[in-house]
Order: C-alpha cells, then sequence, then structure tokens
C-alpha cells in the first residue's frame, strides 16, 4: 500500500521552495550591478579625496578599481578634473540584466563625485 501526501502536504512546499529560489536568483541578478555601482562610488571618493595631485593617476586608478568590480568601461571613459582644492571624477555606463531570457532589463549607473 503505499500513502502519497495530501495535495496542501506536498505542493505547497515545493512551491514555496520553487518561489524562494527564483526571488533569490532575481535578487542576485539585480543586486550585483548595484553593489557594484556601490562600492565603486566609494572607492572613487577614496581615491578623489586623497589624489588631489596628477590627474593622469588619479583616472588610472579609478580604472583599475572599475576592472577589479569588473565595471564595462573604458578608461578614456573615465573624466577627471583638478580645481584648486578638490578633485571631480565622472563616468557612466549601462549594464543588462537577463532573467532567464525572458526578462531584459537594462541598469543605468552614473558616478559623479567631488572631495
Amino acid at each position: 500500500m503505499r500513502h502519497l501526501r495530501g495535495r496542501d502536504g506536498f505542493i505547497k512546499p515545493l512551491l514555496t521552495i520553487i518561489i524562494l529560489v527564483i526571488a533569490g536568483y532575481v535578487g542576485l541578478e539585480f543586486g550585483i550591478p548595484y553593489y557594484r555601482y556601490s562600492a565603486f562610488k566609494s572607492e572613487a571618493r577614496a581615491i578623489a579625496r586623497l589624489e588631489l595631485g596628477n590627474v593622469e593617476k588619479t583616472r588610472a586608478q579609478l580604472y583599475n578599481a572599475a576592472q577589479e568590480l569588473k565595471i564595462p568601461i573604458e578608461e578614456k571613459d573615465i573624466i577627471v578634473t583638478r580645481k584648486v582644492n578638490t578633485v571631480r571624477a565622472q563616468t557612466s555606463w549601462s549594464t543588462t540584466v537577463d532573467i532567464f531570457g525572458f526578462y531584459q532589463k537594462t541598469l543605468h549607473f552614473k558616478i559623479d563625485v567631488e572631495e
């Protein structure tokens, strides 16, 4: 004799687990680009605060930080200007989040820090 669980005993927990896995996946897919943006913005502030000298050196440091975070920008896309007591760094990029091939969303990020 086989004893199968009733309708509520197997289906609801399975659907709950599937929904949680999908929600976690979608959260990671959208969370990673925002984490990279936040980390790069923090790094850009620190670099701009410490580097009041050479503009090219500052640009190179920002580019290296972007490469470590796997941000899709080129060194020429980073604009660094030096004023009397401040350094301003600007850049922007876009990345596309793809959810199982059914939903694509392009996210646009812009960094503009002055320290």
